[in-house]
């Protein structure tokens, strides 16, 4: 998904320019029946690193940024409390915004489960596999639910 921006119908070159000001962004659904709200934040932060501004990994460009679209103000407190409870994990400041919540652009079918797909691609390799190493060892005992 593609959200934040100023221009219709984004697509994965036009966003990786950083000239539409879309960012590339997942939309979680759940059940909080089985996995709690809390938890998913903090696979948030766990997922990626919310101290670094506009970049993740070798990826640079506000389209990278680190930001949460609350669907209300109810989700906007929830973001809040989290980035405060996950800020003392961190040596440097959480740099994650909270943005007013925008329409959502579909990506290209290649970004759709793009590990899924490409799990032996260099990024998959070296940049995710670490991430859900740290993910399998911390929240194993959601991973069997």
């Amino acid at each position: 998904m593609y959200t934040g921006g100023h221009t219709d119908n984004p697509d994965y070159e036009s966003v990786c320019s950083g000239t539409t000001g879309h960012a590339e962004a997942v939309v979680v659904t759940f059940d909080p029946m089985v996995v709690p709200a809390n938890v998913i934040l903090d696979l948030f932060f766990t997922g990626h690193d919310p101290t670094t501004l506009n970049r993740q990994g070798y990826d640079v460009g506000t389209q990278y940024r680190s930001a949460m679209f609350p669907a209300d103000e109810q989700q906007r407190t929830l973001f809040e409390q989290a980035i405060n409870k996950a800020q003392p994990l961190f040596e440097d400041p959480i740099v994650t915004t909270i943005e007013e919540p925008q329409k959502l652009w579909e990506a290209e079918d290649f970004h759709q489960d793009f590990y899924g797909n490409q799990p032996f691609n260099g990024y998959c390799q070296v940049i995710i596999n670490p991430k859900l190493a740290k993910v399998r060892k911390d929240y194993a005992v959601w991973l069997t639910h």
